[in-house]
């Protein structure tokens, strides 16, 4: 695996960053813990999440796929490991419960 030096951090990351939008959509929290594991087995260090995840966006799935990662972590050398995650405004016509 290749990494790059994030910006002027001293943070190294994979050149492969593994998407998570669909945990919680398309993937049971079992199937994404595998993912997760089968990524980080083959030196991926970079996971992208995001609070709006999965997507399509619906009030019963918002925030999946950051619970299954955060489970996941408890298990993990966390120092070892980016999660890039970002917010995101109001969803047009998305009411969250």
């Amino acid at each position: 695996m290749q990494y790059n030096q994030l910006g002027e951090s001293d943070l190294k990351v994979s050149e492969i960053c593994l998407g998570t939008m669909t945990y919680g959509q398309q993937n049971t929290i079992e199937e994404a813990h595998q993912q997760l594991d089968y990524a980080v087995a083959q030196g991926v260090n970079f996971i992208d999440a995001a609070e709006m995840y999965p997507v399509p966006t619906r009030a019963e799935t918002q925030g999946l796929t950051e619970a299954y990662i955060g489970e996941w972590l408890k298990y993990q050398q966390r120092d070892k490991l980016i999660i890039a995650t970002k917010i995101a405004g109001p969803g047009r016509g998305m009411k969250f419960a």
